[in-house]
């Protein structure tokens, strides 16, 4: 997969994400926990935003990011304006970090792997796929909460 592809794949569950936060019809509902599962859809948000600063940002673009993991899942009650504001820059940054990677660094080793070694190229699907996976945790908790169903989502290739 070029980098180019992938970088769109980023952004456009981004923009879903962005979407996501959206829905939700206050700020306290993003801050609600179902039954059984231990984060909110506020506390996923921040993960991914630090998860995506981290591993692309610092990792590969090498953009200057103190990740504070911790915080990730103890903070409570920002706004979804608040949330929205630090997530449109990340789709950016990821877009433009992983548009721009040469296939050489897409080969090459990834700098640090708590999974093994493995190329730049896995280890981007590799957060790609914990991107997806969080992104349908909010989904689910946005409609067990309001009783709504899916949202219209942002196209890969938007039509003109």
């Amino acid at each position: 997969m070029q980098s180019a592809e992938l970088a769109a794949l980023f952004a456009r569950d981004l923009k879903r994400l962005v979407q996501e936060i959206e829905a939700f019809p206050d700020d306290q509902t993003l801050w609600q926990i179902c039954p059984g599962i231990g984060n909110s859809a506020g506390n996923l948000a921040l993960h991914l935003e630090g998860n995506l600063r981290d591993f692309v940002g610092r990792l590969l673009g090498h953009i200057e990011f103190a990740r504070q993991r911790d915080l990730e899942f103890s903070s409570r009650g920002l706004t979804r304006d608040e949330i929205l504001a630090r997530l449109q820059p990340l789709i950016d940054m990821v877009q433009t970090v992983i548009s721009g990677l040469t296939p050489e660094i897409m080969a090459a080793p990834y700098p640090v792997s708590q999974l093994g070694p493995m190329s730049s190229g896995q280890f981007l699907i590799h957060v790609y796929g914990h991107l997806s996976y969080h992104l349908g945790q909010i989904d689910y908790a946005r409609r067990f909460f309001t009783g709504q169903g899916a949202i219209t989502l942002t196209q890969l290739h938007p039509q003109p």
